[in-house]
């Protein structure tokens, strides 16, 4: 067979690698997994010290080429020591890039471990990595992983640095918090109903404090609507005879130990919040001013005054932001102080 010239090997490989597997069609992965089966020389190597690992609940397949160890695919279990064993294993083959899927949260402990090794890291969408039918062990998963990264196939995913993740670790469970405790009010406001207290009528959340006045007096024994509506804020737009009349239902012991276990479990998540607004700021304050001495921007005003949440941190996250970021993403329009947190939890600090 003629061999091909260097520059038409080179025109040719620039053509079959161009883009990743998750961009090319039915037929062109078809003929790509040709081309890797095949190993064809049209093929350019990008990662040739490349490993591929299928992350398990249990156990983790890792594998290499064939020319790195007499046995290239290799199971290991999820423990410290094992991973670590992983780690040796990988670096006394030679392997300096290792590709795996991001499945659930068991890939989190192999990365950093790898990383803390020295090895570059793809973290790449399961959905990146589809494979045509018939491949379906965890050898030939880990193997075809290899493939792919070995021939540069796989596109990186994001994966922010270590301060960054702190912080998205500490939102994200304020945010649960803040779900759960929406999900106590929910199950509150159904025994109210229940029991016919239409408090949902006048007020517009039980969880606020004229809402909140009222359930704890209920539970301690007040039955009186009358009384029960003098806990009425003057901010309620609803009258005291209004809200009385809201009260007069029907009392079921059972629906009572419902409200009183939602009260509770409403009031624990409340605290559990607190404790998260207090180490979130701690560790904010902690971190490199990379605002650079700037003034913190004055706050826009923007449109209609909104409804102020009962969620929102009880600290001046705001300035712990701009401080830490020497972003202030609130000067744009729609993005409130909750909503930038998320963003550079998520994101990171970099804007451009």
């Amino acid at each position: 067979m003629k061999a091909k010239p260097p520059e038409k090997i080179q025109e040719t490989t620039n053509r079959s690698t161009r883009g990743h597997w998750n961009e090319m069609n039915r037929k062109q992965r078809r003929e790509m997994m040709r081309k890797i089966q095949s190993e064809d020389i049209s093929l350019e190597v990008v990662h040739p010290d490349a490993a591929g690992i299928d992350i398990g609940n249990e156990s983790h397949y890792v594998a290499v080429a064939p020319s790195r160890d007499k046995q290239p695919v290799r199971c290991f279990g999820c423990t410290t020591g094992e991973l670590k064993a992983m780690a040796d294993w990988l670096k006394q083959c030679g392997i300096r890039t290792v590709a795996m899927q991001s499945t659930g949260v068991y890939w989190i402990a192999v990365y950093d471990i790898l990383e803390q090794a020295g090895l570059e890291v793809y973290l790449v969408n399961a959905r990146e990595t589809k494979n045509l039918p018939g491949r379906k062990s965890d050898v030939q998963e880990s193997q075809w992983l290899m493939k792919l990264h070995t021939y540069g196939l796989l596109r990186n995913s994001f994966r922010p640095s270590q301060e960054i993740r702190t912080m998205r670790t500490y939102w994200r469970q304020r945010n649960d918090l803040v779900q759960s405790a929406g999900r106590h009010v929910q199950r509150m406001q159904k025994a109210l109903t229940q029991m016919n207290i239409q408090l949902a009528n006048v007020l517009s959340d039980v969880s606020g404090v004229t809402g909140q006045a009222i359930i704890k007096a209920i539970l301690g024994g007040q039955r009186d609507p009358h009384k029960l509506a003098e806990f009425r804020n003057p901010r309620v737009r609803a009258s005291e005879e209004e809200i009385a009349r809201s009260l007069e239902g029907h009392w079921e012991e059972d629906l009572l130990f419902v409200l009183q276990q939602e009260q509770d479990g409403y009031e624990f998540c409340q605290k559990q919040m607190a404790e998260c607004d207090r180490q979130l700021n701690n560790y904010l304050e902690q971190r490199e001013d990379r605002s650079q001495g700037a003034p913190l921007p004055e706050e826009r005003r923007k449109g209609r005054r909104k409804k102020k949440s009962g969620n929102k941190p009880q600290f001046d996250l705001r300035t712990g932001l701009f401080r830490m970021s020497g972003t202030d993403l609130t000067r744009i329009d729609s993005i409130d102080v909750m909503t930038a947190t998320t963003i550079l939890s998520e994101a990171g600090w970099d804007m451009s």
